[in-house]
């Protein structure tokens, strides 16, 4: 009788732990976010949050520093500094050592060719018969934080990249995204995307581009405020910006239906605030159409606003173009968060915000006010390269290509001509180092071979890829850029470029800020944190706890 009951109160016992065992887990679960919202403003500085602060509403960039938490030093750690490594790395947790984005575009060492990051010639467009649509992640070597977010709920977890720029959106999505969308302008202003994820567009994306929504943008573009209060930025007639064809000046207003046809069509838009509001229109139309956020299963939605960069290398870091954008920019941030707010529930989501690199303000400004900077002749410089091949070796053709400040040499021929191929690089650092504003020069057996923990040297080591990156890697003087004399880029390890903003909100992020040093690639090791799921597999990044209740 006594073993009997002894059975009895054993069994009633463990169905109470596997009770609350199961209760646990629901507990656990039910604290995820439902949807985690990544935005990457392109061409950011850190320094617009304060520069323009004054000019913000509440519910923008200001709802996400006095709700959430504000990593005022926040840096990319490698080089260089372009649109496709950063928005790799910003969900893969590591640099282009790892992932193997080493820029937008670099020399294929196989196949002797440009290759592009986002380039897929096995892929079909959809949407419109475009080579446009010719894109893929298949390039990316390391899985993002959305694509262990799918496999750790048996593909459950939806994921959508959106974007004016197929990059923008196709690399934060990932491998196994449900779909990235970019913005096709030209005569159509449609949104499309790759047969790597789908043979059709869904409805509500045929519906979305039915709707001559993006065709209403074509309007005039003039400054929300009074431009006499735009303090914060230069003078609107200058010499250091580009403009629009067919417009004399580059001043406001633009009249971008009159501009339209001798600007691209429709593309005019990615070169003004309102190519924000169409990405921001189509994000908001993902929500509804794919009913992100509406069980308890994590979604992730990709958000990348390009137009910024657009306007920045058009018009420059220090105009008022870029400062009227920024503006704009934070009232389209308003109205998502509302829209997340109305249909996800306050509370029930988490949204980061970053850049994928910042910018430099244009030389010739610079220099007007004695800054040290200025522009580098690539011509003569290749000449001079040349001309040191023949001298030293008897051919030029030992060079494949220079791009992204990097020489590429053909192996194969330095082989057949008996040469050492470190000591032909050694040669190269040593003769390009004598040249103006060449300030560093390294060679890849260095990159290999070195322990870097500082300084740039650090930020190219961990931007050199063993398998794609070059023979020879240079960094130019601060300041000194290899483009245009009008509008701004970027590209570079130093602060102009690296410093850009992390704000994060929202479920299971704490309200703060530090000016401790944080580092770009510890974005998606936090996101992995506050999901409790796997690190993307090449995450060298560390997660921010500070920022995480």
């Amino acid at each position: 009788m006594k073993n009997s009951l002894y059975l009895i109160l054993v069994f009633v016992l463990s169905l109470s732990c596997k009770a609350q065992n199961s209760v646990s887990k629901l507990t656990q679960t039910s604290t995820n976010p439902k949807l985690v919202v990544g935005i990457v403003v392109d061409q950011m500085r850190y320094d617009y949050l304060t520069r323009f602060y004054n000019k913000y509403g509440e519910g923008g960039f200001k709802r996400m520093m006095n709700e959430g938490f504000n990593c005022k030093n926040n840096h990319f750690n490698y080089v260089p500094t372009y649109t496709g490594p950063g928005h790799a790395s910003v969900y893969t947790g590591t640099t282009p050592k790892y992932h193997g984005i080493i820029a937008n575009d670099w020399y294929d060492k196989e196949i002797k060719s440009m290759v592009y990051c986002a380039g897929d010639d096995a892929m079909q467009s959809v949407g419109m018969e475009t080579s446009d649509g010719q894109m893929s992640p298949h390039r990316m070597k390391t899985t993002t934080f959305s694509d262990e977010n799918r496999l750790f709920t048996q593909m459950k977890g939806k994921t959508i990249g959106i974007s004016v720029k197929d990059r923008g959106a196709i690399l934060p999505a990932g491998h196994t995204a449900n779909a990235a969308y970019w913005f096709y302008g030209k005569d159509k202003g449609y949104f499309i995307t790759s047969s790597f994820y789908m043979n059709s567009l869904p409805k509500w994306v045929q519906s979305f581009n039915n709707s001559n929504k993006v065709q209403t943008y074509l309007k005039p573009w003039n400054t929300m405020y009074d431009i006499e209060t735009y303090t914060e930025s230069g003078s609107d007639k200058n010499t250091y910006e580009g403009g629009f064809k067919g417009k004399e000046t580059a001043t406001f207003p633009y009249d971008l239906k009159a501009l339209e046809d001798k600007n691209g069509g429709l593309d005019i838009l990615k070169t003004t605030p309102y190519g924000n509001s169409i990405v921001a229109d189509f994000a908001i139309a993902a929500i509804d159409g794919e009913s992100l956020g509406q069980d308890d299963i994590t979604d992730v939605l990709a958000v990348s606003f390009s137009s910024t960069d657009y306007v920045g290398h058009n018009f420059g870091v220090n105009s008022k173009e870029v400062e009227d954008t920024y503006i704009r920019l934070d009232k389209d941030l308003e109205r998502l968060f509302n829209e997340l707010d109305s249909k996800v529930g306050k509370g029930n989501y988490t949204v980061f915000l970053t850049a994928d690199h910042a910018a430099v303000d244009v030389p010739a400004y610079l220099e007007s006010v004695h800054v040290p900077s200025g522009y580098i002749d690539n011509k003569e410089q290749y000449q001079k390269i040349n001309e040191f091949m023949v001298n030293k070796f008897g051919d030029t053709k030992l060079i494949e290509s220079v791009t992204n400040n990097q020489i590429f040499l053909d192996r194969e021929k330095i082989k057949e001509l008996h040469l050492n191929l470190e000591d032909v690089q050694e040669s190269i650092v040593n003769e390009i180092i004598t040249y103006p504003h060449i300030d560093k020069a390294y060679s890849a057996a260095t990159m290999n071979k070195a322990s870097f923990t500082e300084g740039i040297e650090s930020l190219l080591q961990k931007g050199f890829n063993q398998k794609r990156s070059g023979d020879v890697l240079f960094v130019y003087d601060t300041a000194y850029i290899s483009y245009g004399k009008t509008g701004s880029t970027h590209g570079s390890a130093f602060n102009y470029d690296t410093h850009v903003p992390l704000l994060l909100f929202g479920k299971g992020i704490k309200h703060g800020e530090t000016i401790q040093k944080t580092e770009i690639t510890d974005i998606a090791p936090t996101m992995s944190a506050l999901l409790g799921i796997s690190f993307p597999s090449g995450t060298i990044g560390k997660p921010l706890e500070f920022v995480l209740e």
